[in-house]
C-alpha cells in the first residue's frame, strides 16, 4: 500500500471509529461531519488527481519498468541455429536474446556467454587457474540451436515492477537485459540496464515539476509552502511545514522520485504564532 493509500485508509478508519463512538454516546453527531468531511476533501483530490495523471505514467514519481522497455524485442526459437543467433546479436548489437514458443512465452534467454561457450572449447584450463567447465557449459560448447543453447528459465520481470527492482535482479543474477512479461508469461518488451539508467537524463526542470505534483498529492495541501529547486539532478527543498514529521517525509517524497541524484533538505517547522498581547 501506498503512503497515500496508507494516509487514506488511516482517515476512512477514523470515520468509521467516529460513527461507532456516537453510537455508544462517547462523541458528538460533530465528530462524525468532521471526518466525513475529511474523508470527502481528500477523495475530491485523489479523483482529481487521477484525471489530471490520465495517461501519465509516473503518478507518485516513480517510474516502471514498462515506462523505460523496448517493445520491439528481437527474439529467437528454440530451433533457431547457432549461426543465426550470433548474426541477429551482430547486427542489432544486443547481448542477450530471449528465445520465445510459437504463442509468445518465454522459455529462456540467449546470452554472449552462452555463445562464447564454442570457441572455449579447444582452449584447456588445465594449469590456467580457472575452474573445471561445468557439465552445462561443455553441453552449450556442442550446442547447434537457440534451445540448446539458452539459459531456462530466464529471470523475467512484469510491467508494472518498480525500476530498482529490475535493478536488482540484474545486480544478483549478473545480467544485463530481462524479459518483461505480462501475467500469462507472454514477452511484452525487455529492460536493459542502458534502459534503467535513462531516467537519470531528465531535465531538471521535468524533475522540479514531478517533485512539486508528488507534494500535492502526497502531503495532502500540507507542502504549499516547500519549494523544490533542481540543478544536476540535485534536489533543494525550502520551505515551511506545520509538523515536523512532513519535513523527514518531504525529503523521503523528493528521494523517490526517479532521476533524482541526492536530496538537500532545508524544510523547516514552522514556528508557533504568538497570541496578540
Amino acid at each position: 500500500m501506498s503512503r497515500r493509500d496508507t494516509h487514506y485508509d488511516a482517515m476512512l478508519r477514523n470515520l468509521g471509529a467516529a460513527c461507532y463512538q456516537t453510537t455508544q454516546g462517547t462523541a458528538r453527531a460533530a465528530d462524525v461531519t468532521e471526518a466525513l468531511a475529511s474523508v470527502t476533501t481528500v477523495g475530491d483530490r485523489l479523483r482529481e488527481h487521477t484525471a489530471e495523471a490520465a495517461g501519465s505514467r509516473r503518478q507518485s514519481g516513480r517510474w516502471r519498468v514498462h515506462d523505460v522497455m523496448t517493445t520491439k524485442v528481437v527474439t529467437v526459437s528454440t530451433s533457431t541455429r547457432y549461426r543465426e543467433v550470433v548474426r541477429l546479436m551482430t547486427e542489432h548489437r544486443v547481448n542477450a536474446i530471449p528465445v520465445v514458443a510459437s504463442d509468445g512465452h518465454v522459455l529462456g534467454m540467449v546470452s554472449e556467454a552462452d555463445v562464447l561457450r564454442k570457441q572455449e572449447q579447444n582452449f584447456s584450463r588445465l594449469g590456467t587457474g580457472l575452474p573445471r567447465r561445468t557439465r552445462r557449459e561443455r553441453s552449450q560448447a556442442r550446442a547447434r540451436t537457440a534451445g540448446e543453447l539458452m539459459t531456462s528459465p530466464a529471470v523475467t520481470i512484469a510491467p508494472e515492477a518498480p525500476l530498482g527492482a529490475a535493478a536488482r535482479l540484474m545486480k544478483v543474477h549478473n545480467i544485463r537485459r530481462i524479459p518483461v512479461v505480462d501475467a500469462a508469461g507472454k514477452l511484452a518488451g525487455i529492460v536493459s540496464r542502458r534502459d534503467l539508467l535513462s531516467v537519470f537524463l531528465r531535465s531538471d526542470r521535468e524533475l522540479a515539476a514531478e517533485i512539486e505534483h508528488v507534494f500535492a498529492v502526497m502531503l495532502l495541501g500540507q507542502g504549499e509552502n516547500i519549494s523544490a529547486s533542481v540543478r544536476h539532478g540535485v534536489v533543494t527543498l525550502a520551505g515551511t511545514v506545520p509538523a515536523g514529521d512532513l519535513v523527514s517525509l518531504a525529503a523521503r517524497l523528493a528521494a523517490d522520485v526517479d532521476g533524482v541524484v541526492e536530496v538537500r533538505n532545508h524544510v523547516e517547522t514552522a514556528g508557533p504564532v504568538s497570541a496578540a498581547g
